[in-house]
């Protein structure tokens, strides 16, 4: 897990660490390793620093500073520097002269041909949105220029990942010391671009839990369960999926695949959509009702169920029952009117509901809105479960206060059925005894990663997404 941190505490941390270092080594540090990535995007882009063309785009305080000093270092190596101040009077006064004193300049608009532009507009301590001369500046860059942001991109709302205003769209963010909010989630985060973190010793200094953690390849194959000679059907875990219907068989079926892809060693399906559910997969055990089911380590309900008394009947039933469940779809519809609530308060073992944005708001009166984190803390907090909100950056909040955002989200999984995949594998982490918090950024993690996979073969649907998990989860079986 990498933390991504508040400005609150960042700025905490950087003050502690700035008594223990001479006056301007902390940015000279940030400095350094911005202008070392600018150096590298200019071999891709011109071939090598000397001779190119590179734009600052500098505001008020530090974070211009950070821009000024890593365009004098660049100067240095032969680039032709120019700075648009957009605050002059409270441009760094420190990196300003030492860019003149390399050979740089100062601009008063954007330049026609230009190879990078850094972007030192607003950093952390900025607020939400550019103001208007900015945003005109900024629209006017040229396509063909590479963007690197200086921390964050300008404009962002930096501890929500939310956007109310203009901001940088940038190719690259070069951040220091460690995430921030903005770089890994909401609509602000594919603005960032690539993001390399640059180490200046912030580390140790960071106090209190981060404000999200962002889930990284590591992290699955540590918590992956692992196979012992020993090892059967039974102790594997089996996952019981009470999903679909007449109406919508499709739901069963492909909640099912998804289930057969994860650790789990037995799925039994309890449903009316038993035909199709074994035509396709026949080593599944099948029965029409929950009741009939036997017995299970954890429940995934909801998919396709539709709205009727049959639906409802087969939700009260999978959270009568002691093991993790899984809610999707019509399984939180079902939660919408409080007639479960009697249900969800009287159960022990934990839940699992993963709404996107609509489900959401009709869970929590509300849409998430521009703070998607706090929101699904505070949805995780009033049900007393784990919230798995779905989009393009998926957060996992727990009761406990816990949120982990999941990168490898793709536009490709914005098709019908892909959601009744997910469920299903998250179904079968956690029959495998994966705690809920882990079933649920790992069935994220997977779930995007085999998107990703369906999509390198063209147009995407949610069976395409069901059989592209088993090459992606192959690897951490066969450890």
């Amino acid at each position: 897990m990498r933390g991504a941190w508040r400005v609150f505490d960042v700025r905490a941390a950087e003050e502690a660490l700035m008594k223990t270092l001479p006056e301007g080594a902390l940015m000279q540090r940030a400095a350094a390793g911005l202008a070392r990535r600018c150096a590298l995007l200019l071999d891709d882009v011109r071939g090598g620093v000397y001779g190119s063309r590179v734009l600052l785009l500098v505001g008020a305080g530090n974070n211009g500073g950070d821009a000024l000093y890593a365009g004098a270092r660049l100067a240095g190596r032969g680039a032709a520097v120019g700075a648009l101040l957009l605050a002059p009077q409270r441009a760094h006064a420190g990196g300003l002269a030492a860019l003149l004193r390399a050979g740089g300049r100062v601009v008063d608009s954007v330049p026609s041909d230009v190879d990078l532009v850094v972007d030192g507009i607003v950093g952390i301590g900025g607020s939400a949105g550019l103001r208007d001369r900015a945003a005109e500046v900024v629209a006017g860059i040229g396509e063909d220029a590479v963007v690197v942001a200086v921390d964050v991109p300008s404009g962002v709302e930096v501890d929500t990942g939310n956007l109310s205003g203009p901001a940088v769209r940038a190719d690259v963010t070069v951040t220091f010391g460690c995430l921030k909010p903005a770089l890994v989630v909401g609509p602000a985060a594919p603005l960032a671009g690539q993001v390399d973190l640059v180490d200046i010793g912030l580390g140790p200094w960071l106090r209190g839990t981060p404000a999200v953690e962002v889930t990284e390849s590591s992290d699955i194959e540590q918590w992956w369960p692992r196979l012992a000679p020993s090892s059967e059907k039974y102790s594997r875990g089996v996952v019981g999926v009470a999903t679909g219907s007449a109406t919508y068989p499709g739901a069963a079926v492909l909640s099912v695949g998804g289930a057969l892809a994860g650790p789990a060693g037995m799925v039994r399906y309890a449903g009316s959509a038993k035909a199709q559910v074994l035509a396709q997969h026949p080593s599944v055990v099948a029965t029409e009702s929950v009741g009939d089911a036997g017995r299970v380590q954890a429940w995934v309900c909801g998919s396709g169920l539709g709205s009727g008394e049959d639906a409802g009947a087969t939700v009260r039933a999978v959270l009568a029952s002691p093991v993790p469940v899984v809610l999707d779809a019509d399984g939180l519809n079902a939660l919408v009117d409080g007639s479960m609530a009697e249900w969800l308060r009287g159960r022990r073992a934990p839940v699992v509901v993963t709404p996107h944005d609509r489900e959401f708001a009709r869970l929590a009166g509300s849409p998430p809105g521009g703070d998607r984190v706090g929101a699904a803390l505070r949805l995780a907090a009033q049900m007393n479960a784990v919230v798995l909100l779905k989009g393009d950056r998926t957060i996992v909040a727990s009761p406990s206060g816990q949120a982990w955002v999941n990168p490898t989200g793709t536009p490709a999984l914005a098709t019908g059925g892909t959601g009744d995949v997910l469920a299903g594998l998250l179904g079968s982490l956690l029959a495998a005894g994966l705690s809920p918090q882990r079933a649920a950024a790992a069935a994220a993690y997977l779930h995007g990663l085999a998107g990703r996979e369906a999509a390198r073969h063209g147009p995407v649907t949610a069976a395409d997404v069901a059989a592209a998990l088993r090459p992606v989860i192959a690897p951490l079986s066969s450890r």
